[in-house]
């Protein structure tokens, strides 16, 4: 199919290159033509039109003129004298080419016996033929010939139309034959295959082989029906592709963060949903695909609620599948969580200037859950070869533990955060045991190439391997470990949606929430509290706009809405006392009456209150200093159903290798990012919804079901070969066994 459309392309590109060519070349003749026409019919009359020009015979001239212009080609005529008076004209003469112009041109293009131009007029194009007249000692005027030359572009359409009928026909007979013989060689492959088949079924050793072969074959078929003929990725199109390459088998997620929290209140137990990207990508999966989720039970009600072996099924209401919680004491959850993942591996893995900090005991710690959770997996599974999906940077050491237990195991894990470069990764003093845990799985995922590639040069660096540059894979031990790169996206529609009132509804109620003009302009940013999202740098940059757009001080107000995260990390606490004095002292400068530019909401916010505050904001700003995709950019354009609003995005997020059509900046230039966000709110609405209209198409084609689907039917395939490859090895054994 490829090859049929790059010769399609081949054909049409051809086709308009050809079409330019004919198209100038038959103008060409024609005008040639019309100028030998124009010049036989002044010579035929030459002899009469020198005798009334000589006589002065004004009447004379325009006889001979109308007798020339019989011709249905020719236009019009007229005689002048070389200072440009005009002596006669026929009535049909163009008045857009008088003598006077035509001296003019004559003089400055110093033309010898005859000249000639073209030109495009009301009426249609003409060409125009000027011939001198002499009487043989002097030079007495010009004759100037108008004629039409519709009846060319008439022609040139028509050779046009012939030309591309053509190329039409010669292209579809190509594409027939091409599909023809593509379905006569598939024919006759499946029949020589079906052939050789038969001809060993009825042998006992191979039989197992023979059956694998059937079903690889007829699932690659399905496979490819389904990646390019099963339209949108939706939650039913992955399910129907999870059913034919998994077979209806439950996939076994581990996370640290699990997707519902139930926490106690003075109104009784509630159920909570963290503010968490990992969480917001991969609850849509879970509910499409149903299984087991292993995670952290956090909440302070999670015990109540789950039963003896810690499970609860969810949602609430739907229970489509099953959280499995794993309890940790305080001491464990500061050393694993607190410690070693967030002041260790999270700022090593971000560029965003804090210090990486690597203590023995968190990383005992570390090792310790990581085997828990690995054997909380192991408890879940319903098979010797189940397809496990490990989540983030917690569980680094996971995937190798789940390996040692269940060695035919499919494990994909996906590192939802930046993968730094080979000596940054050098800082870590566990690296090589964190590079080769994460070896334990089949296939290592990444948002960006430039992870992917990092993450090969640090094994590169630091371990015992081969590294398979052709497949990017590492091999080791006799067994591949695949680094692909995975986009993550947001799902499409989101459901959350359905509780969200529409545009102007959440633009109407959010500003006279916040006691603003109904035709207030409002920017917004959502993040976790976190010294990666660059909120310091997000307020500095309206506090530079305000500095340069005076005219927007009362009309502009930005709202933050920031979740508590880590706050056991003196870092995070001191981030949050930093953004909360930077936001006052930009208040105290510019606030008029009871107007503020900056409203801090450090709170834990339910996402229909994001998206309500998303759908609200004429320019939302993504500031990231360092991250690995950033899904509220994609969330801002999946809210954005009204096709208006501007995402000014940072060049540090994966999410602008996608969202192109975002202002994307350099959140520390806050020149730069002040001039986005001013353009921004002057965005055009046409402008704004051409970018927008874009941004949506590409986040609605390449959601979150898209995402698990690659990885999972990547992860199925994967399965298959490995189950081949087993069978063939045993009945090769088995053959070598017979013949000792």
């Amino acid at each position: 199919m490829r090859m049929v459309l790059l010769t399609l392309a081949t054909l049409a590109a051809f086709a308009w290159a050809a079409d330019g060519v004919l198209t100038r070349m038959t103008r060409a003749w024609f005008v040639r033509d019309v100028e030998l026409r124009s010049e036989l019919a002044v010579n035929g009359a030459r002899q009469a039109l020198v005798a009334h020009w000589q006589a002065k015979d004004t009447a004379g001239l325009v006889s001979v003129l109308e007798e020339i212009t019989r011709d249905e080609r020719i236009q019009g005529a007229a005689a002048c004298a070389d200072d440009g008076t005009t002596l006669a004209s026929t009535s049909a003469y163009p008045s857009e080419f008088p003598c006077r112009l035509i001296a003019a041109r004559l003089r400055a293009e110093r033309a010898g016996a005859s000249w000639s131009t073209t030109a495009d007029l009301s009426s249609g194009p003409v060409h125009v033929n000027v011939t001198r007249l002499s009487d043989g000692s002097r030079a007495l005027g010009t004759v100037v010939v108008v004629h039409d030359l519709s009846f060319a572009q008439r022609r040139a359409d028509k050779t046009r139309t012939l030309l591309l009928a053509a190329f039409g026909i010669l292209g579809g007979t190509f594409t027939l034959v091409t599909v023809l013989g593509a379905r006569i060689s598939w024919l006759s492959w499946t029949r020589e295959l079906r052939r050789i088949l038969r001809g060993h079924e009825h042998k006992p050793e191979y039989q197992p082989l023979m059956r694998d072969v059937r079903d690889l074959v007829q699932r690659l078929t399905a496979e490819t029906d389904l990646e390019h003929g099963g339209g949108a990725w939706t939650p039913q199109r992955l399910k129907e592709t999870l059913a034919r390459n998994l077979h209806g088998e439950r996939v076994v997620i581990v996370a640290n963060r699990e997707p519902y929290i139930h926490e106690h209140t003075d109104g009784g137990i509630i159920v909570r949903h963290p503010a968490s990207g990992l969480v917001t990508a991969l609850e849509p999966v879970m509910r499409a695909c149903s299984g087991v989720w292993v995670a952290h039970g956090s909440g302070s009600a999670d015990r109540e609620t789950a039963d003896a072996q810690g499970r609860v099924k969810v949602p609430p209401g739907e229970e489509s599948y099953v959280v499995r919680r794993v309890w940790l004491s305080a001491e464990e959850g500061s050393g694993y969580y607190y410690g070693f993942s967030n002041e260790g591996l999270w700022p090593l893995c971000h560029l965003a200037h804090s210090r990486p900090l690597f203590r023995r005991e968190d990383w005992d710690h570390y090792r310790a859950v990581n085997q828990r959770f690995a054997d909380a997996v192991c408890e879940e599974v319903d098979a010797d070869d189940p397809i496990i999906l490990v989540q983030d940077y917690h569980f680094a050491l996971a995937p190798k533990l789940i390996r040692e237990r269940l060695p035919r195991a499919t494990i994909l894990t996906f590192w939802h955060i930046p993968w730094p470069g080979a000596e940054r990764f050098g800082i870590c003093p566990f690296r090589e045991e964190i590079v080769e845990g994460l070896l334990g799985s089949s296939i290592v995922g990444f948002h960006t190439q430039q992870h992917c590639n990092n993450f090969l040069e640090a094994v590169d660096t630091y371990i015992e391997s081969r590294i398979d540059r052709e497949n990017n894979a590492v091999v080791q031990g006799g067994r591949s470990t695949l680094v692909r790169p995975y986009p993550i996206s947001v799902e499409w529609p989101i459901h959350w949606l359905r509780e969200v009132p529409p545009v102007p509804a959440c633009r109407a109620q959010l500003r006279k929430e916040l006691g603003l003009a109904p035709d207030a302009l409002l920017g917004v940013g959502v993040d976790r509290l976190d010294y990666t999202k660059g909120i310091e740098e997000r307020l500095l940059a309206v506090e530079r706009l305000l500095e340069q757009e005076p005219a927007l001080r009362g009309k502009f107000t930005f709202v933050q809405l920031s979740a508590p995260s880590r706050t056991r990390i003196r870092s995070y606490r001191d981030l949050a006392s930093q953004v909360e004095a930077e936001a006052a002292r930009i208040n105290d400068r510019f606030a008029q009456g009871t107007w503020q530019p900056i409203r801090l909401m450090h709170t834990h916010h339910e996402p229909p209150e994001v998206f309500r505050a998303l759908r609200a904001a004429d320019v939302c700003y993504v500031s990231s200093l360092h991250d690995g995709m950033n899904l509220v950019a994609k969330e801002f354009v999946a809210a954005r159903d009204d096709e208006q609003g501007v995402l000014v995005l940072s060049h540090f997020t994966g999410a602008s290798r996608d969202l192109t059509e975002a202002l994307i900046v350099n959140p520390y230039d806050l020149d730069e990012a002040a001039a986005a966000l001013a353009a921004a709110l002057r965005m055009p609405k046409d402008e704004q919804r051409e970018r927008m209209r874009a941004m949506r198409a590409l986040v609605s084609e390449f959601n979150v079901y898209r995402w698990a689907g690659r990885m999972l039917v990547d992860a199925a395939r994967l399965r298959r070969k490995e189950r081949f490859n087993g069978r063939l090895r045993s009945t090769q054994a088995g053959e070598r066994t017979r013949a000792s």
